[in-house]
Formats: C-alpha cells, sequence, structure tokens
C-alpha cells in the first residue's frame, strides 16, 4: 500500500561504490524505521566507472526500490568531466567533479519542491560532498553529514582541523618526525606512520571538509556506541561539533540475483567442502591490487603457511590512472609458476568476491584486509577476526585502531602505503610478514589469536543488539528521525 510520506530528504552519496552501499542502506533502514519519511538519492556516476562495478550498483539499487525510497541519476556530461580529468589530479578532479554536478542538483530539487506535497527535511550528504551544502542552504533546508568511517577518524579529522588553526607548527614538525601523537579520541598515543592521510593534498582537503562539517546540523557516523566508546564520547561532548548519530553497523547484508550469481555460487560451493575455520581470505577491496613482486610474495606466504585459502586478486590501472582494478586474464602469468597446480587441493584464487557471502560462511576463519571501514564492520558483524594490510587513505588509522586499541586483530604491517594510480607500493611486505600474520590469525591454540577470536565474537553480538529496538544504534537513529521532523 502506497504510503504518504511529510518529511522528503535529499541523499547525495559520492560517486564510488562503498559510499554509496553504504548510503543505499543508511536510506532502506530510515525509510523502514519511520513512515513519516521518503528518500530521493541523487547518483553521480563514476566517470571512470567500470561494467563490473555498475552491474553491482544496479543490482544494489534494484534491491531498495520502494514507494518512499527513489534513486535519480543526474545528467551526465562525459566531454567536460574527461576535460576536468586532464587539467585535475585525482583529489582534485573528484572535488571540482563534486561541484559540476551543483547544478544538476539544483535543478532536481527545483523540479522537486514544485511537484511534491512533502516538503524538504534537509539534505543528507557524504562527507567529501560537502559543496551541496551550499546547495541545501540555497533551498533553506539543513544539511546532515553521512560519514562513511569511523569515530575515531572523524575525531581526528577535526583535532587536525584544530591544529591547523594554531600557529605554533605542530603539523610540520609532525610530518617530519616519526614519533606519536597523543589525540583524544584515541586512548593510546597514535604512530604518525598511522597518519598519512592527514598530510599534504589529501590532509588539506580533509582539514577543510572537517571545517564545513562544523556548519552541519548533524553528523550521521557508520559505527556503534559499544566499538568506539572513547571516540563517541568525546565527539558528543564537545560542543564546537554538531551532534553526532552512531547509527551503525550499516551494510549491506541482502544476497542479491545479479550476473555475478553464478561466480559467487562457485565459491560458495567450494566453500562447503572445507572444515569449519579452515579458510583464510584474502581481499584488499574495490580499489585494492598488486602486481609482480607483491603477488610472488603473498603467494610464498599461503603455500608456506599450509593453510586453505581464498584469495581476490585484482589487476592495477594503468600508471597514472584512477581506474577501478580489473581482472587478470591469465593469473598463471602474474602468479609463481606452478603456483596454482600445487596449492589446487587447498586454495583458490578468483578476482571479484562476493564479501559478505564469503565473510558469513563458516568455513572462513579469518580475513587478510586493507581496513576500508566497511569491510572491517562486515568481519565484525560476521565475528571473523582480522590482520592487518592497510593500503591508502585513513586505512592505517582503521588498523592501528583495530589492533592497539581495540585488540581485535593482528599486524601484518601498520606502515603500508600503495599510491592510488602507481603500479608500485613504497614498501615490499615480504613473505615471512604475510605468514607471521596469517599464522597468528589462523592457528588453533595461539593464545594470542585465540584472545582475539573471543573478543571479535562478543563484538560480533553487540553489533547486532545495537540495531534492535532499545540498542544503541537504534536509540541514536530515532533522535535522528525526530530532528529530521522538527525541520518541517
Amino acid at each position: 500500500m502506497k504510503t504518504t510520506a511529510t518529511a522528503e530528504l535529499v541523499f547525495i552519496p559520492s560517486p564510488g561504490m562503498s559510499h554509496l552501499v553504504s548510503t543505499v542502506e543508511m536510506a532502506k533502514q530510515l525509510v523502514g524505521r519511520d513512515q513519516r519519511l521518503s528518500i530521493t538519492v541523487l547518483i553521480m556516476k563514476r566517470p571512470f566507472d567500470n561494467s563490473k562495478v555498475s552491474s553491482s550498483t544496479q543490482s544494489l539499487l534494484v534491491t531498495a526500490v520502494e514507494d518512499r525510497l527513489k534513486f535519480v541519476y543526474l545528467p551526465q556530461d562525459e566531454a567536460a568531466a574527461a576535460e576536468l580529468q586532464s587539467k585535475c589530479s585525482g583529489l582534485n578532479f573528484m572535488s571540482e567533479f563534486i561541484k559540476m554536478n551543483k547544478q544538476h542538483v539544483r535543478d532536481h530539487v527545483i523540479k522537486m519542491v514544485s511537484t511534491e506535497s512533502t516538503r524538504i527535511a534537509g539534505f543528507v550528504i557524504d562527507m567529501f560532498c560537502t559543496p551541496m551544502m551550499d546547495v541545501a542552504a540555497e533551498f533553506g533546508v539543513p544539511s546532515y553529514v553521512f560519514f562513511t568511517p569511523n569515530a575515531s577518524v572523524l575525531g581526528l579529522m577535526f583535532h587536525f582541523e584544530t591544529l591547523s588553526r594554531d600557529e605554533n607548527g605542530v603539523l610540520t614538525e609532525l610530518k617530519e618526525s616519526d614519533g606519536e601523537l597523543a589525540v583524544p579520541v584515541f586512548v593510546n598515543p597514535v604512530p604518525v606512520k598511522a597518519l598519512p592521510f592527514m598530510e599534504g593534498e589529501i590532509g588539506s582537503m580533509l582539514m577543510g571538509i572537517a571545517k564545513r562539517f562544523r556548519e552541519s546540523k548533524g553528523i550521521i557516523v557508520n559505527t556503534f556506541e559499544e566499538l568506539e566508546s572513547n571516540a563517541v564520547r568525546f565527539l558528543t561532548e564537545d560542543d564546537k561539533i554538531p551532534p553526532v548519530y552512531p547509527v551503525g553497523p550499516v551494510i549491506h547484508l541482502v544476497k542479491e540475483d545479479n550476473e555475478e550469481e553464478e561466480e559467487a555460487m562457485k565459491i560458495i560451493r567450494w566453500l562447503d567442502i572445507q572444515p569449519p575455520a579452515s579458510v583464510v581470505f584474502l581481499c584488499f577491496g574495490s580499489m585494492g591490487s598488486f602486481e609482480g613482486d607483491q603477488l610472488t610474495e603473498i603467494a610464498q606466504a599461503l603455500e608456506q603457511s599450509g593453510h586453505r585459502f581464498l584469495w581476490s586478486v585484482r589487476r592495477p590501472p594503468p600508471m597514472g590512472k584512477r581506474e577501478i582494478p580489473g581482472e587478470y586474464q591469465d593469473l598463471n602469468q602474474v602468479l609463481p609458476k606452478g603456483f596454482l597446480e600445487r596449492t589446487t587441493e587447498v586454495g583458490r584464487v578468483i578476482g571479484w568476491a562476493p564479501q559478505v557471502a564469503v565473510l558469513s560462511h563458516k568455513a572462513v576463519g579469518g580475513f587478510v584486509s586493507h581496513c576500508g571501514w566497511n569491510s572491517i564492520l562486515e568481519s565484525l558483524w560476521c565475528g571473523v577476526p582480522v590482520a592487518v594490510w592497510p593500503m591508502y587513505a585513513e586505512q592505517p588509522a582503521n588498523a592501528f585502531q583495530l589492533v592497539r586499541e581495540l585488540g581485535l586483530a593482528v599486524e601484518i604491517k601498520l606502515d603500508y602505503q600503495k599510491d592510488f594510480g602507481s603500479a608500485n607500493a613504497n614498501v615490499l611486505v615480504t613473505a615471512e610478514e604475510i605468514e607471521i600474520g596469517i599464522q597468528k590469525l589462523m592457528v588453533s591454540g595461539n593464545e594470542y589469536g585465540e584472545d582475539i577470536k573471543k573478543r571479535v565474537k562478543k563484538v560480533s553480538e553487540k553489533s547486532k543488539v545495537a540495531l534492535v529496538e532499545g540498542g544503541s544504534s537504534y536509540n541514536y537513529t530515532g533522535l535522528l528521525i525526530e530532528d529530521f521532523m522538527k525541520n518541517i
């Protein structure tokens, strides 16, 4: 039965799969919770997207369609986007691309307010879409930020934004240091090597974003209070920060029918015949990829460890290109000679991976991860401990948090960095380092690993309790909805 909503929200996600997934799930959660809400999601197509990610996006949206949840693809100006890409570096390009879409958002909202009977209660914008706050202000409605990373990273951004206004040169000294920094959202001092995303061009951009966050009416964070209690407490007690709503874990758990189903079923059927908790799963996210020497080191580590494995291997984009990693046509050309034949009984090397389905499987006992926040939430939800191998952006801070703050993961390498669009990582992680991490994660009777598994299981239970009636995230979502309703 069609429902008449009384408050309309405009959601604007960043043009990236991980951000879009979380945004759609957040929208589904809200319309499912309160029939007074109707949501329109305005989608900007990523200019360097590929068909695999696009098909996954289409499948995600199909599963979400209902009368109070609409999806609108904004017009594409491919020529203008191509020209912009030729002139701008990676980070500047995305920032300018968002700005380029302001008029498209403005045009669609004009249509909405002229034809819809409901009133717009607010814009909910992705963390990278702060220029859209200007459009919201033109229509006299407040903006809320949907922050897809965690509360600790949000706290870091605010902390560095405050430091950048000081005149004591703290940031300059940090860049030249190999020491540690006390940050209010963390209990332990943070190694500077875990904060590379706060330096240089990306650091300047993030501090500018944090400054705009302060203009919002609220910040919705994909985390839950029991996981990041210290960070949530700091953020909620700071009167210079807008109200913070930890509403997670916001993750996509629904099985879909799509063109990858047959491929996914082959993977699941292979897992079905493996012993419980015997398989280590290696997957490095939609932007994670390796070439040459690093693939060899991983292969050697897996073979030497003796553990069963499922390894997602992606092909890096051409040097200097900001494209989504693709599939290798012939894995024999990039893996050590004879590796696939020697490990055929215990391992499987794949391209794209149905990550949640794999992590949910009883055969999977450990996860070697790049520490993207969506992946962390999925692994915790499924109760699978992690061996951390961060690659870029805020991932080293996430890895530090998991290993040193929360004791929910083992370390492979905290200070690894891989440049976007580069074929070469700055540091080669050796087979020995990788194997040690896998053994800590997978060997039964390892006291260190067993303690981590117990803690992960407890956090898994808490993540589910947080979302049900009476849970912390359920309650924060209720407060958020009431704040929306006050705007109309």
